[in-house]
């Protein structure tokens, strides 16, 4: 594509500084670009879906399409998926799960949980299996022997998904699987997506065999205190607690300091058929949402 007044669509995949990197939907090319001066002051991310075209030895992106989703922290548009790992060792951070689980709903993004070393704990396997499984996709995997990759890849096709989660889950192991044939040429991809900074002037989107990964280290630093959620609106991002929301007494439970008669979820984790330690945690969630909004309304 080099005829000049040629509109064509892709996808941002790399930012530097004032460069971007475009990969085109109708061949795979990347071309290097610059955006135009009334764009700049709006910004442009990896992952945008954009337009651009060649003039004068420079392509031109002339127009952002509209966001499915955009993070200030780290600043990328478009996730479709989040890969929440987690493993024996560390000791999994369940208050992180459930976090990130929080920001993915919030943002409108599929959130997958991915157990990692899972020949490693039973009990890690169980737990997860009983808390989250029956309303977050789940997959039990292993970075060392190699047991469910090819899952794995088949769930990240043809989607711009992120890994998040505690340092020396895994992740890096995972990535190097899943991009083996093109390390090779890249070096170590994985070490360049947890280098444990990520700042606006430079940050990237790894692609191959329609596989893309978006580099997001500082998803872990993310505070619910940043989303705009009400705290009385809390349980609505909470999928299996919406699906008894209706058996409470009053519609506008919160599960928290109701009586037990009159909370069909505080019921429900009384009978151990919901996890006590994630409505505790969902506790905790929802007193901060509320101390922020007191601050912030009166």
């Amino acid at each position: 594509m080099n005829k000049g007044g040629v509109i064509v669509k892709g996808i941002v995949i790399k930012k530097l500084a004032d460069d971007f990197w475009v990969m085109c939907n109708n061949e795979n090319k990347v071309y290097k670009c610059k955006s135009r001066g009334t764009l700049k002051s709006k910004g442009v991310f990896i992952g945008d879906n954009v337009e651009f075209f060649y003039d004068n030895g420079i392509y031109i992106i002339t127009r952002i399409e509209k966001r499915k989703n955009f993070l200030i922290r780290p600043p990328v548009a478009n996730i479709d998926q989040l890969i929440i790992v987690i493993a024996h060792i560390p000791k999994p951070d369940y208050m992180l799960v459930d976090k990130l689980l929080l920001f993915s709903y919030f943002y409108n993004i599929e959130p997958i949980i991915l157990v990692n070393k899972q020949d490693v704990s039973d009990e890690e396997n169980k737990y997860v299996e009983f808390t989250y499984s029956k309303f977050v996709k789940t997959i039990f995997a292993s970075a060392k022997s190699g047991f469910n990759i090819e899952l794995l890849k088949n769930a990240l096709k043809n989607k711009i998904s992120a890994f998040a989660g505690q340092s020396a889950v895994g992740k890096s192991a995972l990535i190097n699987l899943i991009f083996k044939n093109q390390l090779a040429n890249e070096g170590n991809l994985s070490a360049k997506l947890n280098r444990g900074k990520n700042t606006t002037r430079h940050s990237e989107i790894y692609c191959f065999d329609n596989i893309m990964i978006a580099d997001t280290s500082g998803f872990t630093s993310l505070n619910e205190i940043l989303l705009d959620i009400p705290y009385y609106e809390l349980p609505y991002y909470y999928p299996d607690y919406n699906e008894h929301k209706l058996d409470c007494k009053y519609s506008s439970c919160t599960h928290t300091k109701e009586p037990v008669k009159d909370c069909k979820i505080k019921q429900l984790v009384e009978n151990k058929i919901l996890d006590k330690n994630r409505h505790i945690r969902y506790n905790k969630i929802y007193e901060t949402l509320q101390k922020k909004w007191v601050e912030t309304h009166g």
